[in-house]
């Protein structure tokens, strides 16, 4: 799939009057909101907020090009990331302690949102790539429309903890060209204990196999740049809190061999961890080893190179 033919899943939509459907179909969902598994139904619109603590309105912590994600979506010229505020999860060792737990960050309309995605795009980033977006899903899609009729022609990146509705995603098909989900725990107990959110891994296991259903294994230009698919991040967790056998298992055996996969070993403490032993310390190399092992013992070969750092 060279550059010069490839255009992102999103552009039909627009063509055919179908994107702004979606966007309108999302919005009004806000006035009753279970656009993720919370399911809160408070009624946005009017200024009512649930878990995720955000209106009608978006707000957006910082936005710019990175270097620092996986190299199918860095590429020469970094991925195009917007960081909202707030998420629907509560992790309490979160790296982005300040956006998500104490909301650093500004209010913002969807046309500013959609003249940050082409600025973006200006700067040369190779796709656009949405952080914890599953609480401001309508803000996005409204922000995207008008993004793309101003020209808006590169990637959209799905960033996410995991926790996501499968009902709001299938607003989203055809839409996200490269879905990033997070596969953090096997045990539901871990889960509401470390994040505060309930049935995490049901929740994540149809989340993951309706992303995949949409965009498949991640496809690669000529350019080593991902243009759509499926990349799955997991992070390991002292003492194994992360239950790597089962989600790697799971991935393996129900998403498919050829995933994309980053098995991540750079957990350190921060936020709350601290007061939680054994998220007081990081990961040991023989914990790393482990994950890769099972990894292998699975047929899981597809393996993002980065965090390789212990072998």
């Amino acid at each position: 799939m060279s550059s010069s033919n490839f255009s992102p899943s999103y552009t039909k939509l627009l063509e055919n009057g179908e994107l702004e459907k979606r966007a309108q179909k999302a919005w009004e969902a806000l006035s009753s909101c279970r656009l993720c598994p919370h399911g809160c139904g408070v009624d946005r619109l009017s200024g009512e907020k649930g878990f995720c603590n955000t209106g009608a309105k978006a707000l957006v912590a910082s936005y710019g090009p990175h270097f620092g994600e996986e190299p199918p979506l860095v590429g020469k010229r970094g991925s195009g990331t917007v960081f909202f505020t707030w998420c629907n999860l509560r992790c309490l060792y979160c790296q982005n302690f300040d956006i998500s737990h104490l909301g650093v960050g500004e209010e913002v309309t969807e046309e500013f949102l959609a003249s940050c995605f082409l600025s973006l795009q200006m700067a040369g980033c190779h796709n656009i790539n949405l952080v914890t977006p599953s609480h401001v899903v309508p803000m996005f899609l409204k922000s995207l429309v008008i993004a793309a009729k101003k020209g808006l022609k590169i990637p959209i990146v799905y960033n996410t903890g995991g926790y996501d509705s499968v009902h709001t995603l299938r607003l989203l098909d055809g839409v996200v060209d490269i879905y990033m989900p997070d596969f953090k725990y096997w045990d539901e107990k871990v889960a509401e204990q470390l994040s505060k959110i309930k049935k995490y891994p049901q929740v994540a296991r149809k989340a993951l196999k309706e992303m995949h259903r949409q965009v498949g294994d991640l496809l690669l230009g000529p350019d080593g740049v991902a243009r759509k698919g499926l990349i799955v991040r997991h992070l390991v967790l002292p003492e194994d809190l992360s239950g790597t056998e089962g989600v790697l298992r799971f991935i393996a055996q129900e998403i498919s061999k050829n995933t994309y996969l980053n098995i991540m070993d750079q957990y350190r403490p921060c936020g709350m961890a601290l007061e939680h032993p054994p998220l007081d310390r990081r990961i040991t190399a023989q914990e790393f080893k482990r994950a890769l092992e099972l990894a292998e013992k699975f047929g899981l070969t597809r393996l993002d190179p980065v965090h390789r750092r212990f072998l």
